[in-house]
């Protein structure tokens, strides 16, 4: 054999070794396996494009996963009751967005639901995927959001003609329970650092109060650093050095800003997947907020970009305990961003989400080869 043919050889035979490659075995129990049904809420502009393409990818991969379909719209004053009795049942659910109405008084859906259910944590993973270039490197934040109460809490009155109050509420309860759900998130995922987001150097009773609670829980965990930072200098750092985060937990409206930040700074929100989780119930969406509903001219050229809730919903079959159905979704998506033929607009592409969806589809194999 000639010398030039030995490095050849050798490329060869390490690639053939990673082909089969798997990790350790989940053992799963006995029933395990036996499928569950998930509550589908496809929503308002894109909802039902996004969510139908993750409806295409657990069939193609035999998911053991079944949907319980119900419509219904941001613009409803109330959740059907038959909704919530699914998602009780349940105990989980996908969700695409879900438009609020701005001003006029009607309540939004996604807050009821929160509150009905008491998914008290909201959960968005910020991370840079291979192949889309962004601004910043090494970004990967987990923003971990106060979910019931603060300025959402929906306390709003006119005390005389043109004077409005709004009330933000703040409790010891609630704080203490996101603090102890963001320490435990970083604990069991190996996480070396917690920043808690606050403005108690005006609201110092509110924020206070806040702080005081993520300071008692963070003496629990002596492994995890703890950082307090004030949220306009965080909004700065964010967008100048958003490589020095880690895990933040922050309260309510806070999170939603920085959430959306960390989102466009990572590669946008159509890729950021995240969920709302509380002690019994969880529901699965697009990580970020900003743009989950779209516009209705992306709709209807069918463009919407699905890799967000592809994501999302590998988080659910994690959280459903199907562990290597969500390596092989997850793998796939991210293979498809990184080769980069199959990109909605929003990424620079003009694909459709059928496209996209297609590509994930012919890509699910890839686990053993990445």
């Amino acid at each position: 054999m000639s010398r030039r043919s030995l490095p050849i050889l050798k490329r060869h035979l390490c690639a053939k070794s990673t082909v089969h490659t798997r990790s350790v075995t989940y053992m799963p129990r006995p029933g395990d396996g036996s499928p569950r049904a998930v509550t589908l809420i496809p929503g308002d502009g894109v909802g039902p494009l996004v969510t139908g393409a993750v409806e295409q990818v657990m069939e193609a991969m035999h998911a053991p996963v079944y949907f319980e379909k119900y419509d219904i719209h941001g613009d409803m004053k109330v959740v059907p009751p038959e909704v919530i009795d699914s998602i009780k049942k349940n105990k989980v659910c996908l969700k695409g967005g879900l438009k609020t109405p701005v001003g006029g008084g009607v309540n939004s859906l996604n807050v009821i639901l929160r509150k009905e259910l008491d998914l008290y944590a909201s959960l968005v993973h910020c991370f840079n995927l291979k192949g889309l270039p962004t601004r910043h490197e090494n970004v990967d934040i987990v923003v971990i959001r106060e979910n019931t109460e603060g300025e959402y809490a929906g306390l709003e009155h006119e005390v005389v003609p043109g004077v409005v109050e709004s009330l933000k509420v703040i409790t010891k309860f609630c704080s203490e329970r996101i603090a102890k759900y963001a320490f435990e998130y970083a604990y069991l995922n190996n996480r070396k650092n917690v920043t808690a987001v606050h403005k108690a150097n005006i609201m110092k009773l509110a924020d206070g109060l806040f702080l005081e609670s993520c300071r008692e829980v963070a003496s629990e965990y002596p492994s995890i650093q703890y950082n307090e930072m004030i949220v306009d200098n965080c909004s700065m750092q964010l967008v100048s050095k958003p490589e020095q985060f880690d895990v933040m937990v922050t309260p309510n409206l806070y999170g939603n800003l920085v959430a959306n930040t960390a989102a466009g700074i990572a590669g946008g929100t159509g890729v950021m997947p995240g969920g709302n989780v509380g002690a019994e119930h969880a529901i699965f969406e697009q990580g970020a907020s900003a743009g989950n509903v779209g516009n209705e001219q992306l709709a209807e050229q069918k463009k919407a970009n699905p890799v967000a809730l592809l994501l999302s919903s590998a988080m659910l079959l994690r959280h459903l305990q199907f562990p290597s159905f969500a390596d092989r979704l997850e793998t796939a998506v991210k293979h498809v961003i990184s080769e980069g033929k199959f990109r909605t607009k929003d990424l620079g592409g003009d694909s459709t989400t059928q496209e996209v969806v297609d590509a994930v589809i012919s890509n699910l194999d890839r686990i053993y080869s990445s």
